[in-house]
């Protein structure tokens, strides 16, 4: 293969302009060289012989350059950032609504993406939060700190008494699915009755933080276990895949306050008691969000449960429309449902068993990190004034790990809290102080927190 010369390294060229050179006499080539270097060099000759005979003949050092020149495109279309910023995020949506909207071809609009002049960004709907809410949200997010370091900053608590609990549906398959196949691979063939009822299942999870040694072993995992909604029934008429009167799993769809009470008081509190490690403190927090089937924390059978073995179970519900603040709708489920989904089920056992594996599978160690993060929300949510318009910061948690300078705790300003807690008060009396701020102010002064 002869490669032409404007293509190759200007290094490369000079080397075979030395090589004609010696075997030149007279300012004209031996017999045979120009073959012989097009050989050896894989290159046509013409151009860089005719660059050395002009050089040689003016009497300069010859030093050989490629003529080819970059494309250099006079008329290329620039991004319009004015009519850019006129169209709605609707008018936007696509590479197709939007090359449509601003009069240029797709291929431009995904030129313009791959030059990063244009972003592409995934949106993502957040709750709506009221004033009330705002306000929960702060009061609960700095009843989370602690102490004061002798830097001036104010740590998150470490949350190792705190088991977090939540609710899931899992579905047994997707409607729409992606995969990446071969090309002579054919596609795969699922069906369903309807996907409009597709086999899901309801779980409780509960998770607490790990706990990890000085040599960096897991000495408590933190998960409890998930508990699944379901009941054995007897099939009710013989089938090709039963026999009448053959129990099955059946999912319980009506999931009310009763069918949580008991799972909650029969077995996840008795999983709790005998999982909880050895030596720790045994006065727990229960979180949970405001949904209406969860118990409240003075119903009378959870006291005298909970008050029992030497424990002290205490249930506490999150701020309303804060899912931001339970590590289970932060992370967790969304990394379980991803190992589950690469385990094809067939019916509700193989579901039930996928979802368990998933809920085993699962590192503490990526656990622990989504404790950490949970820690940083709250830290967002100070400075937010209550907010969730904020991004979750990216805190490269992974390499830390790797270098054993992963904090336990997150730490915050003082200078913040000191604002905060301003803002609450002046907020709370233009509001009729309906907010009482005592139990905040209390907690902290023994950090000299407030003027």
């Amino acid at each position: 293969m002869v490669i032409h010369s404007a293509r190759i390294e200007d290094d490369e060229r000079n080397k075979l302009a030395q090589w004609l050179l010696e075997h030149s006499l007279g300012g004209k080539l031996e017999f045979g060289a120009k073959k012989e270097a097009a050989t050896l060099f894989k290159v046509d000759l013409k151009t860089i012989w005719s660059q050395v005979s002009k050089q040689r003949a003016c009497g300069v050092p010859v030093q050989v350059k490629s003529i080819r020149k970059g494309s250099s495109y006079k008329n290329k279309m620039q991004v319009d950032v004015e009519k850019i910023k006129n169209l709605s995020v609707l008018q936007r949506s696509s590479m197709r609504v939007m090359s449509t909207n601003l009069g240029v071809s797709k291929s431009l609009i995904h030129k313009w993406v791959k030059e990063k002049k244009l972003k592409p960004h995934t949106n993502a709907i957040k709750p709506f939060l009221t004033p009330q809410n705002r306000m929960s949200r702060l009061k609960w997010s700095l009843n989370q700190l602690s102490s004061i370091s002798e830097d001036g900053f104010i740590k998150f608590q470490t949350m190792y008494n705190t088991i977090h609990i939540n609710e899931k549906w899992f579905y047994r398959t997707k409607t729409n699915d992606r995969y990446y196949l071969l090309p002579d691979e054919g596609e795969p063939y699922r069906t369903c009755k309807s996907k409009r009822y597709i086999e899901k299942i309801m779980f409780m999870c509960a998770v607490a933080r790990p706990i990890f040694g000085l040599d960096g072993r897991c000495i408590f995992d933190g998960k409890f276990g998930i508990f699944p909604f379901t009941t054995m029934e007897a099939a009710q008429r013989n089938s090709k895949n039963r026999m009448k009167g053959t129990m099955e799993v059946k999912p319980i769809t009506a999931v009310t306050k009763e069918v949580m009470k008991c799972c909650l008081l029969k077995e996840m509190i008795p999983n709790f008691k005998a999982k909880w490690p050895v030596g720790a403190n045994k006065h727990i927090y229960i979180q949970q969000d405001n949904a209406k089937p969860h118990i409240k924390s003075n119903d009378p059978d959870f006291l005298v449960v909970a008050n029992t073995d030497g424990f002290k179970f205490q249930l506490v519900c999150q701020p309303a429309n804060s899912p931001d603040t339970n590590v289970n709708d932060l992370g967790f489920f969304r990394a379980i449902q991803t190992l589950k989904d690469q385990k094809p089920a067939g019916n509700v056992e193989e579901l039930l068993k996928n979802v368990k594996d998933a809920y085993d599978e699962y590192p503490p160690e990526k656990l622990n990190h989504v404790f950490i993060t949970l820690q940083s929300c709250y830290h967002e949510i100070i400075k937010a004034r209550g907010g969730n318009d904020y991004k979750i910061p990216h805190m490269n948690k992974e390499r830390l790990s790797r270098l054993g300078l992963l904090p336990d705790c997150i730490q915050v300003e003082e200078t913040l809290v000191r604002e905060t807690l301003q803002f609450m008060e002046l907020d709370a009396s233009a509001e009729g102080e309906i907010y009482n701020l005592g139990s905040i102010i209390e907690r902290l002064e023994q950090v000299d927190i407030t003027e």
